[in-house]
């Protein structure tokens, strides 16, 4: 995300915008669970970033925060991301069964997954354009980015909207 998502702006006649950037290789990762309240259908976005890559008991520590968060059943609706599948988030899960069910996506298909909807927002909508000198002002703005989703909850039901989920 280092690298800037370029989209189509405004400028006056005849001076092109430019985009000054530098070949980077440093990043973040960010883990996200848009949630539906099932009674009162209230919708809410939660997220973890991290500095390195997220491997499975980043996806753990996640899921337990989501929990704790939550304090109820939950029904997690994932992609089949070789990370949500790795051996130690299989086994959180089995641990937590009667708490935690999990549901697939089919393979390939990211508009079926609100999440998806999520980033998609964020990277061409909120960043498009913004060249970031290091990950902590990227980090920050992304920050800004999901806190301003998170409330909008109309923006969030159009996510459901898109991958065609009914609320």
């Amino acid at each position: 995300m280092l690298q800037p998502v370029v989209r189509r702006t405004w400028a006056a006649r005849g001076k092109t915008p430019v985009l000054r950037q530098q070949e980077r290789h440093d990043r973040l990762s960010v883990i996200s669970a848009v949630t539906l309240a099932p009674r009162r259908r209230r919708l809410g976005l939660y997220w973890r970033i991290l500095a390195d890559n997220l491997r499975g008991p980043d996806v753990v520590a996640f899921l337990r925060a989501l929990r704790r968060q939550l304090r109820r059943r939950m029904v997690l609706i994932w992609d089949r991301w070789h990370v949500h599948r790795s051996r130690v988030v299989r086994a959180y899960a089995e641990r937590h069964a009667a708490n935690l069910r999990l549901e697939w996506l089919p393979p390939y298909a990211p508009e079926l997954n609100p999440t998806e909807q999520v980033w998609n927002h964020a990277k061409y909508v909120d960043l498009a354009n913004f060249c970031p000198d290091d990950r902590y002002e990227l980090c920050g703005h992304l920050e800004s980015s999901l806190w301003k989703q998170r409330s909008a909850p109309e923006l969030l039901r159009s996510f459901f909207k898109t991958a065609e989920l009914d609320l």
